[in-house]
C-alpha cells in the first residue's frame, strides 16, 4: 500500500471524498461501484468493484471457444483491465489497463470495426491492434467490452463482427442472472 499524504475529514453523514487526482489516477467515474474491506489493523480499503471480474473463469473459456473459432486474439475486459485472453500469452495481457480507444469504444455503447492500416492497441504495452470490440452491457451498463485483436492489424470479417456481438451480448446476459 503506498501513502499519498492527502487526509480527508468524514462529515456528519458518514462520507469522505476521494480526491479528484487520486480518482483520475485510478480511472474511478462517478457511479463506479467500490467494495470495501477491512483487515484487523483497523485500515479500510477501497477497491473497485469488477462484476465481470466476477466471471472471469467462464470468460476465459468462451474467450478460448472465440479463439478458435476466429483465429484472432481474444481479449476479454471489464471498464479499465483485461481479464480473460486467449491467442496470446496470459502473463502479458491478464490485469494490464485498456487503451483509451477502448474505453471509447465501451463509453460509446456500439460495436467498432478498424479496417487494416487504421487499427490501435487494445491493451497499454501490447501490440495488439484491434480488429472489432464490441461493449458488454447488462442492465444497461457497461461493464466490459470483447475484444478481436491481430499483430498484423487484420481487418474482421463478418462472421468475426457477430460472433464478437454474440460474445458480448451473452457475458452482459449473464451477469444479470
Amino acid at each position: 500500500m503506498k501513502a499519498t499524504g492527502i487526509v480527508r475529514r468524514i462529515d456528519d453523514l458518514g462520507r469522505v471524498v476521494i480526491p479528484k487526482e487520486i480518482r483520475r489516477t485510478m480511472r474511478i467515474r462517478e457511479g463506479d461501484p467500490l467494495e470495501i474491506y477491512t483487515n484487523s489493523g483497523g485500515e479500510v480499503i477501497f477497491k473497485k468493484y469488477s462484476p465481470i471480474g466476477e466471471l472471469s473463469s467462464f470468460a476465459s473459456q468462451y474467450a478460448e471457444a472465440l479463439n478458435a473459432a476466429t483465429d484472432l486474439t481474444v481479449l476479454i475486459c471489464d471498464r479499465d483491465h483485461c481479464i480473460a485472453a486467449s491467442g496470446i500469452s496470459k502473463k502479458e495481457v491478464l490485469e494490464r489497463r485498456v487503451t483509451q480507444t477502448v474505453e471509447d469504444i465501451m463509453e460509446g455503447r456500439r460495436v467498432e470495426v478498424y479496417p487494416s492500416g487504421k487499427a490501435l492497441p487494445a491493451i497499454e504495452g501490447i501490440d495488439q491492434k484491434i480488429a472489432v470490440a464490441a461493449p458488454i452491457m447488462s442492465e444497461g451498463d457497461v461493464s466490459g467490452a470483447v475484444v478481436l485483436t491481430s499483430a498484423a492489424g487484420e481487418t474482421a470479417n463478418d462472421s468475426d463482427i457477430k460472433l464478437a456481438t454474440v460474445a458480448a451480448s451473452f457475458l452482459g446476459k449473464q451477469m444479470e442472472s
